[in-house]
Parts: C-alpha cells; structure tokens; sequence
C-alpha cells in the first residue's frame, strides 16, 4: 500500500467510512500530515512591547535581541487576539441529494463541513452550524472545545435533504444572528433565485463577516453526459421531463455557463471567495483552496 496521505482523500475511499465524525478525522489528519507546517489561520498573538525581566517569568520570551544591545533581559509582551469565530451554514435542500458518484451532493457538503469543524476546532477556534432548506433546520451555537465536533455532526447527519432552498431568508437569518464579526462559510449547489442569494451575501459584507462559498456540484450537472431517452426527475417542485438530452446539452450547457459566471463574479464583487467544487474533487483540493484563501484575508488584514 502506498504511504501517499492522499489515499485517504478520494471520495472513493471516503465514501466507505459510513460515520461523518470518522470521515472527517481521516480527511484531516492524512491532509495535515502531507503538509509541511500546521494551518494556523485562526487564532494567534501580535507582540505589543517589552518590558523588564521579573523573576518567575517565562525564559521563552526573552527578546536575545535586545539584551545583546543593552546587556539587561526584557519579555516581549502580546496581545492575544480573538479566536475565530465561524458559522457553517449547510445547504439541505431535495435537490443537494442528487448524485450518481460515491458521494452525493449532500454527503459532500457534511463532510466539507465536517472536517472544516474539525480544522477549527482543533486550533480552538469556535464553530456553528445551520444546516437550511426554505428556513433553517438545525442550529448550533459556536463552541470550541473538542466534545463539540460530536454535536454539529449529529446536527448535519439528521437533516436530510427536502423542500426547496430560502437562499434569502436563510442569510437573512444567519446575520440576524451574529452579534460580530466572524467568518461565515456557505455551503451550497446555489440551485436558488440568485437575486435572493445576492441579497443574502450582501448582508453579511455590509456587517463585514468573511465569507467564503463552496459551490458543490455534481460531475453529472457540470458536463450532462446523458444518452438516450432519459426521465429526469423534477427536484424542488420541477415536474418530471421525459426527453432525449442530446437534444439539450448544448443550450444546457451554455446556460450553465452563464449561471457560473454570474454567480463567480457577484461574489467577487462583494469581496467573496467563491470556489466552485466537484464531487469528484479531492478533499485535500478542497482544504487547501479555503485555507489559501482564508491566509490571504488575514495578510490582507494586516498589510493594511
């Protein structure tokens, strides 16, 4: 057997690890150890001045630095920041339960989800959750003590996928929600009115919370390979359509195209980032795509 971490990331080999909570475990633990340092994007320390030595202070922050210059011990003193604070908020509508590949859409946004707790809550960073369809689901105060990890998978391992996606009053709620600024990650096939959905994004920027969204599709909606006579079955309140899909792949596909790019660039517009995400995608690909883009909003934050 090979000794590659990213055995452990296919979503073949996931999809045979029946419990979230132990999916989630392997997905992280085999992504951090092919890593060459550990993802601190949370919580850290910014140094605020010096100030002498006192006996019974601890030696490791002596700054060498200036007693070689004066000859005398001074500390360096930090300032703690606040831990991160975020919400996941879980798409669970019918249509996040399509899918022909080892993991559906649904069980793909859990586990992203899961092994994002994990990521946090392993660095002490407290994490929610709002699992949603037309209104929320389920709902789970940000806590960060390790016990918590075994809360918010139950909460998402319960909501199974039904009714259509409130885009609109789903963020709506999440904002009512917050009392500060956090990080908010939006899981989601984004199979909603995308007015709404940009009403939503916008409340959540104009109370300046990061926000990241994984847009999770299924191979199939990406390329419509269909052949032959088809029964497509009408999610979210769309009738059945019984057709021959080769008749339709070529407007399907340019109107997909279409909807990719409006919903690319409104989240770019509104300082968002946005990662479109296969089912069939790797999940340390994933992880690496949010905690790049999660260490570019912090440089930015101090750069600035």
């Amino acid at each position: 057997m090979s000794d590659d971490p990213r055995r452990f990331l296919d979503p073949r080999t996931i999809a045979r690890i029946a419990r979230l909570d132990l999916r989630a475990r392997y997905v992280v633990e085999g992504f951090i150890s092919g890593m060459h340092k550990s993802p601190f994007f949370g919580h850290s320390v910014e140094f605020v001045q010096h100030r002498e030595y006192a006996p019974g202070d601890d030696i490791r922050h002596l700054d060498w630095k200036v007693w070689s210059k004066t000859d005398r011990f001074y500390i360096k003193q930090y300032e703690e920041e606040t831990n991160l604070r975020t919400a996941l908020v879980v798409d669970v509508s019918e249509s996040m339960h399509y899918g022909r590949g080892p993991l559906n859409k649904y069980e793909y946004a859990c586990t992203i989800a899961a092994c994002l707790a994990y990521l946090l809550i392993r660095q002490q960073d407290a994490v929610g959750l709002m699992t949603f369809d037309s209104n929320a689901r389920q709902i789970v105060p940000a806590r960060s003590h390790q016990g918590h990890l075994d809360t918010l998978v139950k909460a998402l391992d319960i909501s199974r996928p039904r009714e259509k996606t409130g885009m609109e009053t789903v963020l709506r709620r999440v904002n009512n929600g917050t009392s500060s600024k956090g990080m908010i990650v939006l899981i989601s096939d984004l199979l909603c009115d995308r007015e709404g959905l940009f009403k939503g994004l916008d409340l959540l920027r104009f109370r300046q919370h990061d926000v990241l969204v994984f847009h999770v599709m299924d191979e199939d909606e990406l390329t419509f390979p269909f052949q032959g006579t088809t029964k497509f079955e009408g999610m979210e309140e769309q009738p059945d359509l019984v057709c021959d899909p080769r008749a339709l792949r070529d407007g399907y596909l340019a109107a997909l195209e279409e909807y990719l790019v409006e919903v690319r660039r409104g989240c770019t517009r509104r300082g968002i980032d946005y990662m479109l995400v296969r089912t069939s995608d790797y999940l340390d690909a994933v992880l690496s795509r949010f905690l790049h883009a999660r260490m570019a909003v912090k440089s930015s934050v101090k750069t600035r």
